[in-house]
């Protein structure tokens, strides 16, 4: 059986636990997990007792993340890490380039050289903030064609959203597995490590890194209690582990921390945890469970009513970073320009495509395309495409049905500085400012 039918053999039928922002629970082993305390002198079965603490002690109730792990040996035990090579992964402040103005698009990435696996595909296209500061975000691209063997990887800097475009991953955490789809997105914690493994010959995807706060639901206001993601569509892994036995085997371990990798060789796998409980968990998402919330009478919504998920910042309101999702839904809007309308924005927008079209931009070769992405800065015009334009100002206004694409968007409060490997990327569109010449002059006093 090659890796591949084995990682898919693993991931069908797998159990989750349900419901964002929940204290979850779960043991591989019955009684792993201690009942009435949570590091009893002697931790059941022989194992260890660890916190995991995704904030500060003292945070707010609501607000703290953290969760008891009891593994098989001790997280403290292992070797010295020592730097690594960064490959293409890079981390801010972004220095390379100066912020641009212009809107800027890129093709999907490349196919990648044989024998990359989910952690050398990694391709930081930019971000903002500073991650020693835990301000700010990255935008990273990855492309695979090898499952992670033998290797775990975790982040320091931030927390991790995998939005996959391009073949199903198979993600092992601490915490147990993980299987994400195209379609669906996988929330990693900062510092919880993890393994990915491929579900298909290659895979292709993009990642926000969140250096802030972590994100949680949006606020839902005159909205009601109900709409937009469902809490209990987010699904957290239950406990699996690996035990390498008295032997054990050599796993090479890579930390991000303050910007660079490091790498340490444990004599053990450090997925070995056979009970938890808490709420710094991971989870895995279906963007097609997203609850659409839209206008039945007149005018677009701004695409603020699409928010997955939100990075709080020290202003109500004003996000680190939203991510946002554009599902099918029904345009129904009576004498309404029905695609997103012409805009300048003070936040910064990088948007990709997940599959199909996307309603304000035309596809095909030079075209906004599945894999790829655009960037619009702060306060760059931005909006449909002439072709777009031109078709839904003479569309007949019938109740629409959006069902062929799903796309969607990074929304942060500073702009994004490109690396300087994305802005001489050989992917980079030149050009693209031209799809919106021909928006001629229609004005008649």
């Amino acid at each position: 059986m090659s890796g591949i039918e084995q990682a898919r053999k693993t991931a069908e039928g797998l159990a989750y636990s349900t419901g964002f922002g929940n204290e979850h629970s779960s043991e591989a082993i019955p009684g792993a997990l201690p009942l009435g305390r949570n590091s009893p002198q002697r931790a059941p079965l022989g194992l260890y007792a660890e916190q995991l603490s995704g904030s500060a002690f003292t945070e707010p109730r609501a607000h703290n993340r953290r969760s008891w792990l009891y593994r098989i040996r001790p997280s403290a035990a292992h070797p010295p890490f020592v730097r690594t090579d960064n490959g293409a992964v890079r981390s801010a402040p972004f220095t390379e380039t100066v912020p641009d103005p212009n809107r800027l698009r890129w093709d999907p990435l490349p196919d990648p050289a044989p024998g990359t696996d989910f952690l050398a595909g990694l391709w930081t296209l930019g971000g903002n903030g500073d991650a020693t500061q835990r301000t700010g975000m990255a935008v990273h691209l990855y492309h695979a064609d090898t499952s992670m063997t033998d290797r775990v990887f975790s982040d320091s800097d931030g927390e991790l959203l995998i939005v996959p475009e391009r073949g199903g991953l198979l993600i092992r955490t601490e915490f147990g597995l993980l299987r994400a789809e195209p379609g669906e997105v996988a929330l990693i914690p900062r510092g919880v490590r993890f393994r990915v493994e491929l579900l298909d010959a290659t895979a292709r995807g993009y990642v926000c890194e969140n250096y802030g706060q972590p994100f949680v639901l949006p606020d839902l206001g005159p909205i009601g209690a109900n709409g937009l993601a469902n809490a209990r569509d987010f699904r957290a892994p239950v406990a699996a582990y690996e035990d390498d036995g008295d032997a054990g085997r050599p796993v090479e371990v890579v930390n991000k921390f303050c910007g660079n990798l490091w790498s340490a060789t444990y004599d053990h796998s450090p997925l070995d945890v056979v009970a938890w409980h808490g709420n710094h968990v991971p989870y895995v998402y279906d963007l097609h469970r997203f609850n659409v919330i839209g206008s039945i009478s007149y005018d677009h919504p701004d695409p603020s009513i699409f928010t997955v998920l939100t990075s709080p910042s020290d202003t109500p309101g004003l996000a680190g970073v939203d991510f946002v999702v554009f599902a099918p839904r029904w345009l129904v809007g009576e004498d309404t320009f029905r695609p997103p309308y012409f805009h300048r924005n003070v936040m910064s927008e990088y948007m990709g495509l997940i599959e199909g079209a996307y309603d304000a931009k035309s596809a095909g070769k030079g075209g906004f395309v599945a894999g790829g992405g655009s960037l619009h800065n702060m306060m760059s015009a931005h909006g449909p495409d002439r072709e777009t334009f031109d078709r839904a100002s003479a569309a007949e206004l019938k109740p629409q049905k959006i069902d062929d694409g799903l796309a969607f968007m990074f929304e942060t409060r500073w702009p994004l500085t490109a690396t300087g490997q994305a802005a001489g990327a050989g992917h980079l569109q030149h050009g693209y400012d031209d799809v919106w010449q021909g928006l001629s002059r229609n004005f008649r006093p």
